[in-house]
């Protein structure tokens, strides 16, 4: 058998400890960096649009006393995003009645074609306008559905975003106490290595 030092374990050890500390370290800076970057990008993406939320009065004249806490603010944080398409959504179950613009598709469709059948069939002008007045009314509602679906969607994206910035935030501070444990233990190793005699004294029988 092969006797190992426990000098030369020590030092494998703190070897092992000082690598960890650094992966640990740079884990936490790259770590706080995506948390900055992801609201940072969040913030100044939403600022530039220039969406507030309406006043404690306007929501309460909704029905939307649920979004009290961002009455009257900018539309410039993840939490606001979420909110504010939680408020969209509100306004597109009513448009729609119910309906979504995938919804809407079929009857679109077959409305365009009730007119086309009514021309060829040489109806009333007054009956193929009446057709072409509610083919127009669901694709106008079609076409509404479809932005306010979109920027919804937009703004639960910035909310994802947002979220996945904080437990990046979370995660870096969690890297960093990690870090640092390992530094003192690194230290205090160091600390026993000078303390360990290179030579272990012949034992007195």
């Amino acid at each position: 058998m092969v006797a190992v030092k426990r000098r030369t374990i020590d030092s494998i050890l703190i070897a092992a400890g000082a690598v960890a500390t650094l992966v640990l370290a740079t884990s936490g800076g790259l770590l706080t960096w995506g948390h900055n970057f992801s609201s940072d990008y969040v913030h100044n993406e939403l600022s530039s649009q220039h969406i507030s939320f309406p006043t404690t009065a306007g929501l309460a004249a909704e029905g939307r006393s649920d979004l009290d806490a961002f009455a009257g603010q900018k539309l410039d944080s993840g939490d606001g995003a979420q909110a504010y398409a939680s408020y969209i959504n509100g306004h597109l179950a009513k448009i729609g009645a119910g309906a979504t613009y995938a919804d809407l598709g079929a009857p679109e469709t077959a409305a365009n074609a009730a007119v086309t059948a009514a021309t060829a069939a040489g109806q009333s002008p007054a009956d193929v306008a009446a057709l072409q007045a509610k083919a127009t009314a669901i694709t106008n509602t079609r076409n509404t559905l479809f932005k306010g679906e979109t920027l919804r969607g937009l703004l639960l994206s910035a909310y994802a975003w947002s979220t996945v910035g904080t437990i990046a935030g979370i995660a870096a501070i969690g890297a960093f106490i990690a870090a640092a444990i390992m530094a003192v233990l690194v230290v205090l190793g160091l600390i026993h290595h000078r303390r360990t005699p290179a030579v272990t004294p012949p034992a007195h029988g």
